[in-house]
Formats: C-alpha cells, sequence, structure tokens
C-alpha cells in the first residue's frame, strides 16, 4: 500500500471513530435528556386557559399576562420583553414571541392572524401547541378525516411523527418543544434560505434564540 494510500486510510479510520463517538455521544444525552427539563405542558395549559379566561376580549394583555404567570412559575428563564419575528418553515408563515428557548425546550407564542398551512416537520422532539384563539387543523397521512383543535386544547404532536397543519382563518397558540431543539432549526431556517431570502428575519431569529440559549446556559440549563 502506497504512502498516500496508508494516509488516506488513516483519516478514514479517524474520520468513523469520530462519528462513532459522536454517535455514542448523542444517544448517551437522548437517555438522559429529561433531566434537562424545566417546562410541564400540562402547568402551561393551565395558564393558558386562566389567562384566556381572563383576557377573552384583548389578545396582547392574555398574551402578556401568560408571559408573566410563566415567569412566576419558572423565575428567570422566560422573556418578558415582546420581541417578534417571522417564521417560514415547511411552507406554513407566522410570526412568533421567544418567551424561552434552550438546547433543550422552548416556549413560545406563535401564529397569524390571516391564516396559513404547510408541513409539521419531523423532529428529535416533542412538541406540544396549545390553542389560545381561532382553531388548528391536522392530519397525518392515511387519514382521511381531520383533528380539529379549538381554544383552550392542546395539540401534541409526539417526536418523530409528522403531520399537515392549517390555520383556516387566524389563530395563536401557547407552542412548547422539548428534545433536542438545535436539530429543529434546518426545518426553521431554509424556507427563508431558498425562498423568502429574508435574512433580517434569519438574523433576528439567531439573535432572538442565541441570546436566550447563552443565558439560560450561563444559569446551568442546558
Amino acid at each position: 500500500m502506497s504512502v498516500e494510500s496508508k494516509q488516506k486510510s488513516s483519516r478514514f479510520q479517524t474520520l468513523l471513530v469520530v462519528l462513532v463517538a459522536l454517535i455514542a455521544i448523542f444517544i448517551g444525552f437522548d437517555h438522559i435528556k429529561e433531566r434537562f427539563y424545566i417546562f410541564d405542558q400540562n402547568v402551561l395549559q393551565e395558564v393558558a386557559q386562566r389567562n384566556m379566561a381572563k383576557y377573552e376580549n384583548n389578545t396582547r394583555l392574555m398574551m402578556q399576562g401568560i408571559a408573566q404567570d410563566l415567569n412566576k412559575e419558572y423565575p428567570g428563564h422566560v422573556a418578558l420583553k415582546e420581541e417578534w419575528v417571522f417564521n417560514n418553515a415547511g411552507g406554513a408563515m407566522g410570526s412568533m414571541w421567544i418567551l424561552h428557548a434552550s438546547l433543550t425546550e422552548y416556549v413560545i407564542i406563535f401564529g397569524t392572524p390571516v391564516g396559513t398551512e404547510g408541513h409539521t416537520g419531523r423532529f428529535f422532539a416533542d412538541d406540544y401547541f396549545i390553542i389560545l384563539e381561532g382553531e388548528q387543523w391536522a392530519y397525518a397521512p392515511g387519514d382521511l378525516s381531520r383533528e380539529v383543535y379549538k381554544p383552550g386544547t392542546m395539540h401534541h404532536l409526539a417526536r418523530g411523527n409528522v403531520q399537515q397543519y392549517k390555520i383556516p382563518e387566524h389563530a395563536w397558540a401557547l407552542e412548547y418543544a422539548r428534545g433536542w431543539i438545535p436539530l429543529m432549526l434546518p426545518f426553521g431556517i431554509f424556507d427563508t434560505l431558498f425562498s423568502t431570502v429574508d435574512y433580517v428575519t434569519l438574523y433576528e431569529t439567531f439573535r432572538l434564540y442565541g441570546k436566550a440559549t447563552v443565558k439560560e446556559l450561563l444559569q446551568g440549563k442546558i
């Protein structure tokens, strides 16, 4: 075997060892990821329902009330300042306010006043979509009728599953995802990169997610 062939073989073996090590690390962390969660979807739903009843005629006050109540439940882990940014993913478009973001969880208020529809994405994460206003429709491959989620209800998209969804006219939701959040980012940015070409929104998305994640890491929250 030539020297060049030996060098190529050595590089391949090194790459293979590194790849196996990364997979092993991922599997190891995946088995203990629940230790890093601080939010509870049932608490989020209860907070949402309480503020829906309190501010049924004022959407913005309802959202602000949810943020304030979540900050009381999870002090230091919720952003109270409203900073909205568009989100284009899977063909759907809406806007979001990032209340919390870390490596293993995010909590956002997401929605649109004009309706949208698209692909949910398929993730290494569970997604909980708590309807605040309006409706969300969804179905999985093979379903012949749609699921309908109304205010106060929670749509759970389990890890690894996928659906088409639609907001028929308008809807706002409190959305919670738990799992490996960075692995969701490609789905969340590819429409911007290759369709809308809205790099201001892309910058704002990374700025807000990065700022929140660093803040959580400094508090010891993965």
